[in-house]
């Protein structure tokens, strides 16, 4: 049986840790077995852990509001899930389950912030806008897969707006039919028409100034 320190240094992740660092790490892990279907991670939770595969294989996938799913990757041994919760403080983006009976390490959230850099700096600043970008683009690659035109619209203007202090909604970007038509997938004939519609039912209403003011509602197709 090799010890925790041994399966850390294994671990590519682990690999440029100093002595100090890498003890913290292995005095901290845990090994845990997960069946064939069960989950590792779940969709908007939070475990305050980082989970490192030693054996099998894993599912990451997201979901919407109709169950439907798609899946985001197949994780293999060396590689790690629950990094970005632990960096942002935020709930997991996708759920992750053993695809077959699958071994990992478990590092707590205390042991694995003692491997960041200080808070206030510059790099712990990158890591957390990195985490955003990666958010955004699981968000991204969920609504292209699981959404209609309609709510990949939808989602592309929640995204942009800036809530006001009277609790509306504001984007203030003029955006281009074409410029939303890339940004969806969609043609930009299309994106006319759903911009049009969206406006005529009231979803959204454009000021003099093509400034666009969006309605509550509209987080009910997005």
């Amino acid at each position: 049986m090799l010890s925790n320190l041994e399966l850390i240094r294994r671990v590519p992740l682990f690999s440029t840790l100093t002595a100090a660092q890498a003890e913290v790490v292995a005095s901290a892990i845990v090994k845990r077995r997960f069946r064939r279907g069960e989950l590792i991670l779940e969709q908007g939770k939070k475990t305050n852990a980082l989970f490192i595969l030693l054996s099998g294989r894993a599912r990451v996938m997201t979901s919407d509001a109709r169950g439907r799913e798609v899946i985001l990757a197949t994780l293999q041994p060396s590689d790690y899930l629950g990094e970005m919760s632990l960096i942002d403080n935020q709930p997991h983006s996708a759920t992750v389950r053993a695809d077959i009976q699958t071994d990992v390490m478990v590092l707590s959230g205390d042991a694995f912030a003692r491997c960041l850099p200080e808070p206030g700096s510059v790099a712990l600043a990158l890591m957390v806008g990195l985490v955003r970008r990666l958010r955004q683009a699981d968000r991204k690659i969920e609504s292209l897969a699981l959404m209609d035109v309609y709510g990949r619209v939808a989602r592309i203007l929640l995204d942009m707006a800036e809530p006001q202090a009277d609790g509306s909604l504001l984007v203030r970007d003029k955006l281009s039919r074409q410029d939303v038509a890339k940004m969806v997938g969609a043609s930009r004939e299309m994106v006319s028409r759903v911009m049009k519609d969206l406006a005529e039912r009231g979803f959204t209403e454009q000021a003099d100034d093509g400034t666009l003011h969006l309605k509550e509602r509209l987080h009910a197709l997005g």
